[in-house]
């Protein structure tokens, strides 16, 4: 149960007041002055400033403290009312540090020390004695052992966030190599398409109209991917070398399906719907998310049988991969929570497209990305994911 600290410091502070009334009446019994009406309040008064033990933890600790040495002198049984002192020594050393919580814990087991030295006799000083060293040692380790564990919780979420911001720069600088040579293609085409209008401007009217046309399309494409690229990688540098090889698309998803088959899994490659040209970067994008996809399978569950279906739409296209999970290996299922899941993230939300990725209710594991059709189609500035 997540509970507001108020709520917990109040619930804290009723348990201490049904501790006080159940077992205060005890205190006649073994040798203690009776509470009475002045000994219910001073054990109140114990108790009341807990409630803000968390604002102000030390000055809190100290105003228990002196309130409890009253109750103490005044001849009342100091055990009735003990936890406040303790749950406000445990609250310093947890929050504060560990020189100002001992020097308190040390307080504590001294006024409590002389508090009983004062009303019991000397052949109960050496337990006495023993019972407040060990447990005001106990509480304030307890606080100390779990700061720590808040500071290497801390410790430990900034070197996640760290690992998973240098696996998005990564990915982002891998993205930008590949663009390279989406956009030096566009350009390839655009040179091509210039130099045939050139030649047939005066005795082809019609292809010089079409040539003109496809530098409008391809270089709006160019553009669009290019600024794309700029937004999500514009604080970034690339120093890395440009891969020579031309980027692979829809068409080679067969070929790897085929590699992968041929690794021993057993993997059924469907298309639906009218194959089209699509944008070479959406088609680069739905390729690396396949690929990573199918590669999790070979590295996760090499007894599963993979299915990937290409559906193409009016103006998106989706992309699926699932298996049956068949002998899925956990101990790496755990570990793989890791930078192929955010590349996979990246890459959709670089061509506004959407990417959904977790296990499948009847088994197995299931990753689904749509794309829109065209670098334009995508709305600027949209890189929301699932």
């Amino acid at each position: 149960m997540r509970l507001r600290p108020f709520t917990t410091d109040l619930l804290l502070a009723l348990g201490q007041v049904a501790a006080l009334v159940l077992i205060g009446p005890s205190a006649n019994g073994i040798g203690w002055t009776p509470l009475d009406t002045q000994g219910y309040g001073l054990g109140l008064l114990v108790i009341l400033p807990t409630l803000a033990r968390s604002k102000a933890p030390i000055t809190v600790c100290l105003v228990t403290y002196s309130v409890w040495v009253v109750y103490i002198l005044a001849g009342y049984w100091p055990v009735v009312t003990s936890f406040g002192p303790l749950l406000c020594l445990y609250t310093v050393s947890l929050l504060r540090p560990t020189r100002v919580s001992a020097g308190l814990a040390v307080l504590l087991a001294a006024l409590w020390a002389f508090g009983s030295l004062l009303t019991l006799d000397d052949s109960f000083i050496p337990s006495v004695v023993a019972q407040c060293v060990c447990f005001n040692a106990m509480v304030w380790r307890m606080g100390y052992l779990a700061r720590r564990s808040q500071e290497l919780a801390r410790r430990t979420r900034a070197e996640q966030q760290e690992k998973a911001r240098h696996a998005v720069v990564e990915e982002r600088g891998r993205i930008a190599r590949e663009l390279h040579d989406v956009v030096a293609h566009h350009m390839s085409v655009i040179s091509v398409q210039a130099g045939l209008a050139k030649f047939v401007f005066d005795s082809d009217a019609k292809t010089a109209r079409t040539a003109l046309g496809t530098i409008s399309g391809t270089s709006a494409e160019a553009l669009e991917e290019m600024r794309r690229m700029l937004r999500v990688l514009r604080a970034q540098e690339d120093g890395g070398e440009v891969p020579d090889a031309p980027m692979p698309g829809l068409a080679r998803i067969g070929e790897m399906t085929d590699r992968v088959r041929a690794g021993g899994v057993p993997v059924e490659f469907r298309v639906v719907g009218t194959p089209r040209p699509i944008a070479s970067g959406v088609e680069l994008c739905a390729y690396r998310v396949v690929q990573e996809a199918l590669t999790n399978v070979l590295k996760h569950a090499r007894q599963a049988s993979a299915t990937v279906e290409l559906h193409y739409h009016r103006d998106h296209i989706e992309v699926s991969v699932t298996d049956d999970g068949e002998g899925v290996i956990q101990d790496r299922v755990g570990r793989g929570r890791g930078h192929g899941l955010i590349g996979m993230r990246e890459r959709a939300k670089l061509y506004g497209g959407t990417i959904s990725i977790g296990p499948r209710s009847n088994g197995g594991f299931a990753v689904r990305l749509t794309l829109p059709t065209s670098a334009r189609a995508a709305p600027p500035g949209d890189d929301a994911t699932e």
